[in-house]
């Protein structure tokens, strides 16, 4: 099962509505982190490197649902952290599913069995599965033993009570092409109905910095890996044809930030998923105030490896609407894995990255001491 119909036609028609309007820029993905943090410590997670007091913060369910509309992008994926400590997730979904929205909720699954009564299956709801290879790859990937096997258990239950599963991949320089492959044949044996890969991004305060692939690794690993599955088109992918061509090194294409717009416990994120190099209130101070040509690849040091669908799917979709026959090719034919592959971005002038997540952690520890008085901070305990 590839993405359903109503995706397509939804997000197809939302998309087409931009170009007729000429709007250069729209969100088509809000990334949502109601929470940083998490019940795992991924060596190459750079997500849950902040003191306790904004570990324990949380987006109300008003701030998130607020945020949902204030975007106004057809499709939300909430991640984080790990989105099932949140003792409000349940009412959050429900909002979002409520309002016609695509809400897809990012989870390692630990808790999956534990809270999966508190949610409904819906054409507009999927659990995405944080599976990065089979058991040996996984458990050394999350840091710890048994993760796979829990996950893996949890996919059967969602499948079992109807829900819309999919998994979300992340490879690093370690990864195998022939394992890769063996693993997308085991989950697609199990039933899942869309996988989700990408290349590790390079998170500055991530605890491994070995594993990290370039940019022409990224390219030759995702090749070696669709030739073993009929040039990708043995499974079933959770993304467009073209950002799987653009990994396999088809493709020439810059990021897309705007794309997948980032609210977070700080706000609305600077300038993109990956990279949080400042905050502001509001989406339209986001949309406004971002000096978007000063990141992406050629642009900024920080972006210069980057093949990550968060910056790129984006960019694909909107090449899928203005030019419907290259989507058309890859579907009849699946992706290239031979010859020469296009034109790569010049780095040689992107600028030098700045290390501003100090600043950010003080700006927000200043603000919750302010604030401390007459709101507490919840407890991890608690939100479970």
């Amino acid at each position: 099962m590839s993405i359903p119909l109503r995706y397509v036609a939804s997000i197809g028609g939302y998309v087409l509505k931009q170009h007729l309007l000429g709007r250069k820029r729209y969100p088509l993905v809000l990334m949502m982190e109601p929470l940083y943090r998490c019940n795992l410590a991924c060596a190459g997670c750079g997500k849950i490197d902040y003191p306790d007091e904004i570990l324990n913060r949380r987006l109300s369910v008003e701030d998130a649902l607020g945020a949902v509309d204030e975007c106004g992008a057809p499709v939300v994926s909430i991640a984080g952290g790990e989105p099932l400590l949140h003792k409000d997730m349940p009412r959050i979904v429900e909002g979002i599913v409520a309002r016609r929205k695509f809400a897809i909720l990012c989870t390692n699954a630990l808790l999956l069995e534990k809270k999966i009564d508190q949610y409904k299956p819906s054409p507009y709801f999927t659990w995405s599965i944080h599976l990065d290879g089979d058991q040996h790859m996984h458990d050394r990937a999350v840091c710890q033993d048994g993760v796979y096997e829990r996950a893996v258990s949890a996919i059967r239950l969602a499948k079992s009570r109807g829900f819309r599963v999919t998994i979300n991949s992340t490879f690093f320089s370690d990864a195998q092409a022939d394992r890769v492959a063996d693993f997308f044949d085991t989950v697609t044996a199990l039933g899942v109905d869309g996988i989700t890969v990408s290349p590790g991004y390079a998170y500055e305060r991530a605890a491994d910095q070995e594993h990290f692939l370039n940019r022409t690794h990224t390219k030759s690993l995702f090749r070696d890996i669709f030739r073993r599955g009929a040039r990708g088109r043995k499974w079933a992918f959770n993304q467009s044809g073209l950002f799987l061509d653009f990994l396999a090194g088809n493709q020439t294409y810059r990021c897309t930030p705007w794309g997948n717009p980032t609210r977070t416990v700080f706000g609305w994120q600077k300038p993109c998923y990956l990279l949080g190099e400042g905050y502001v209130k509001t989406f339209r101070e986001l949309m406004d105030g971002t000096d978007w040509d000063s990141y992406g690849v050629g642009n900024y040091a920080k972006c210069s490896n980057c093949m990550v669908h968060c910056g790129f799917e984006a960019t694909a979709v909107a090449d899928s609407v203005s030019k419907p026959w290259k989507p058309l090719k890859v579907a009849l034919f699946g992706v290239n894995t031979e010859g020469p592959m296009a034109p790569e971005i010049p780095l040689d002038k992107a600028r030098a990255p700045e290390f501003v997540f100090q600043q950010n952690v003080q700006e927000k520890m200043s603000e919750i001491r302010a604030t401390k008085p007459a709101e507490s901070p919840v407890s991890a305990t608690a939100a479970e």
